[in-house]
């Protein structure tokens, strides 16, 4: 191996792209793993107890872990030049646009506490203890969920920025009116604004630790407002953020799932909007590890798009696995005959599924989408392209486009769509 195949080997590891997803995902796991372990080593390390009895081998743990996430940070820096968006940079530009970003930051920040134990072991303690806490950060490379909530907070901003404007004039005016109201009655606890601003953090917010309070009357009054008041308060940036995560991963999956769509060939000429209308007909699927897909023999009058897991296809002389991104059955939409390989999970699978039904449903009533969709089944038939190797070829074969070893072109066009005597529309295993 060469040494720029060996770095876009690294560079297919790291960032689980290309074909080596069992090293990825394994590498993926393994951080994962580090990360939360660490989390709780430098919790449990703050323990009296824990730190005199374990004191050495917490140290060890430490130091082999920080050295761990020194390594990926600089494995990363690497091959950051192999990024589509820096390749245009060069090798040093590159690299130093990555270290910038906020990805690489967080892989910085879990790496700084080895290196502050080693030139700084007793000046910086508390800042290696909290280093250490932040390189929970790191799940966010690992977790969408949590990036789509970042997301979510980033777009929000403007709006965020505006509901704590409101509240913290809330707090302000309620602490005014307090002081005013109480500073006679209680000239310790209301001294100044600034004192009954921790009353009304503590009223707004609807903790009320009792420690200040109102006595008089009018003090009461104002204080249960502002109680009511807290609560509509609070409400409006959580309501904010719940909308717009929630927005942020309806955006997400149909992206994901617009995309899936767009690369199968069968559809790839499509507009975007004919695209989206597609993507309209999937329906979600989960399935089981070990449970069967498709039986061979069926009638294979569905297509499936993995969204998450892997899936094991068994073909007379051979298996195939397909994980998440992937998709078959593409010419099932279109020659509904009988499968001739079996189909089941090899890990817990999320499936989106395309019914040809529903798919003739559409074609019926957009004439120019279906002329599109039936040209290009036509010409994929007639010329014996592949859509996933081996599982497509059978296909074509079972349809009777082509027979193995043979010119697809000499074979007759093959009928789409079969219809019956009287025009209608057949289901070819009938």
């Amino acid at each position: 191996m060469t040494r720029q195949e060996f770095k876009r080997a690294l560079y297919e590891v790291l960032e689980d792209t290309g074909k080596r997803k069992l090293a990825a995902r394994f590498l993926r796991h393994f951080l994962v793993f580090l990360i939360i372990f660490n989390i709780v080593l430098a919790v449990f390390e703050t323990v009296p107890q824990v730190r005199l009895g374990f004191g050495e081998h917490l140290r060890f743990l430490q130091l082999g872990s920080g050295f761990i996430f020194l390594v990926e940070y600089i494995l990363r820096l690497y091959v950051a030049d192999l990024h589509p968006p820096l390749r245009r940079y060069g090798p040093i530009r590159a690299r130093l646009r990555y270290a910038v970003h906020p990805d690489a930051l967080v892989d910085l920040i879990g790496a700084l506490p080895l290196l502050f134990v080693l030139f700084l072991p007793n000046q910086a303690v508390v800042v290696v203890i909290i280093l250490r806490l932040l390189r929970f950060l790191k799940l966010a490379r690992y977790s969408p969920a949590l990036r789509s909530l970042i997301s979510a907070v980033a777009n929000e901003r403007r709006a965020l920025l505006g509901s704590t404007m409101i509240i913290m004039g809330v707090i302000l005016l309620a602490a005014t009116t307090m002081y005013l109201i109480e500073h006679d009655d209680q000239p310790e606890k209301f001294r100044s604004i600034l004192h009954g601003m921790y009353w009304a953090i503590t009223t707004v917010t609807t903790v009320g630790y009792g420690d200040v309070v109102p006595v008089s009357n009018l003090g009461k009054m104002v204080g249960s407002f502002v109680m009511l008041l807290g609560y509509g308060l609070i409400a409006l940036p959580v309501g904010i953020i719940a909308s717009a995560f929630a927005r942020e991963i309806h955006s997400r999956d149909f992206v994901v799932t617009w995309s899936m769509v767009a690369r199968v060939p069968l559809f790839e000429d499509l507009k975007a909007t004919e695209i989206a209308e597609v993507s309209k007909l999937l329906q979600a699927q989960s399935v089981r590890k070990g449970m069967t897909i498709a039986d061979r023999g069926d009638v294979a009058d569905r297509m499936y798009f993995i969204s998450d897991g892997e899936v094991e296809i068994k073909l007379p002389h051979d298996t195939v696995y397909l994980g998440e991104g992937s998709f078959f059955g593409e010419l099932a939409l279109i020659n509904q005959t009988r499968r001739t390989a079996t189909v089941s999970a090899y890990s817990d699978c999320q499936l989106l599924v395309l019914e040809a039904e529903a798919l003739r449903q559409l074609m019926d009533r957009d004439e120019a989408l279906a002329k599109k969709i039936m040209d290009e089944a036509r010409e994929r038939a007639l010329a014996g392209k592949k859509v996933l190797g081996e599982l497509a070829e059978e296909e074509l074969q079972q349809a009777g486009v082509f027979a193995a070893g043979e010119d697809a072109r000499t074979e007759p066009e093959p009928e789409l769509f079969s219809k019956d005597e009287a025009g209608q529309d057949k289901d070819p295993a009938q």
